[in-house]
């Protein structure tokens, strides 16, 4: 069988397992994972984002977990500038690089490249949250429609987050998310990252129910008490991961405005459907090795699998 030389990705939805795979993985190969998750980068929200644990580590080093403030956002342009340098840094040590994340537009910031001009107006951003959370949707979509038909056609108007990131570009650049597109430098499209992509696939009703037990194992693990102190700590500062699901209903909780019956099955309900986009969006990449996930299987028998798929 052939060595593995090759970067690998672990990706797939939410609750499917893919931190597991990525430890189990790397140990057999002599790999270091590196986090490829928009919201498991900052500290101080290791529960809510579901970050791995030391234990859950398993000696493995791990890499973009847990190491920007909550205060500070990133966005996809500068985290892959991050995983390439860290890529470079494991390779140099003659070990594999193992991505591990569901973040769909990190993922193809690396395999495909994106626009250089890519970056954060935190200010123009609150203010079309602003706009979003008083008026709804139909105004945001109507303004990226008018600006920009053809992405506008990729936009869900409920996608909050993607469709005030798209409007944030235009104002903060005067150029469309399309006209960035298309315009990105030969460089940028070469700045990218060889992967062995693997995609781990769940039948919906198995997946929903890692879901939910997953919803239930957050809140009994402190999730609650984690965003009290991130409210405490960063009281003076605007903290974008909080858009994050599950944050701003522990938010309402927190006020009185909902029960703790209420906000569970609202996260559960809401982290269902983000995994549905999410799938959609694995859907439309170059995907090497799908794995039929089923639980009966055991995490060594799916790895046996993969390595087994990789070095043929």
């Amino acid at each position: 069988m052939k060595p593995i030389n090759n970067s690998l990705a672990i990706i797939g939805p939410t609750a499917s397992g893919k931190s597991t795979v990525a430890v189990e993985i790397a140990k057999r190969i002599k790999g270091e994972v590196i986090g490829l998750d928009s919201r498991q980068i900052y500290k101080d929200m290791a529960i809510g984002t579901a970050q791995p644990s030391i234990k859950e580590q398993r000696g493995v080093l791990h890499h973009l977990i847990g190491i920007k403030p909550p205060s500070e956002s990133i966005s996809a342009g500068a985290y892959s500038k991050l995983v390439l340098g860290v890529a470079k840094d494991i390779k140099s040590r003659n070990h594999i690089p193992v991505l591990c994340g569901g973040s769909g537009l990190y993922y193809r910031a690396l395999t495909q490249g994106i626009f250089d001009d890519s970056k954060t107006d935190l200010k123009i951003r609150k203010r079309l949250e602003n706009e979003y959370d008083k008026h709804g949707s139909e105004t945001l979509m109507s303004q990226l429609i008018s600006i920009d038909p053809d992405y506008a056609k990729n936009v869900h108007p409920n996608n909050k987050k993607r469709l005030i990131r798209a409007l944030e570009i235009y104002q903060s650049t005067g150029k469309t998310p399309t006209q960035h597109y298309n315009k990105q430098s030969h460089s940028s499209k070469n700045n990218t990252l060889d992967l062995f992509t693997i995609y781990l696939e769940w039948e919906k009703s198995e997946l929903n129910n890692r879901i939910k037990t997953r919803t239930k194992e957050m809140l009994k693990a402190g999730w609650i008490d984690e965003v009290k102190k991130l409210l405490n700590d960063y009281s003076d500062a605007i903290i974008p991961p909080l858009d994050s699901i599950g944050y701003r209903e522990i938010v309402s909780y927190i006020d009185d405005k909902t029960t703790l019956r209420s906000l569970e099955k609202t996260i559960d309900i809401k982290t269902r459907q983000f995994s549905v986009r999410q799938i959609k969006w694995f859907n439309k990449e170059s995907i090497d090795l799908t794995i039929k996930m089923k639980s009966k299987k055991s995490i060594s028998q799916i790895c046996d699998q993969i390595i087994y798929e990789i070095q043929r």
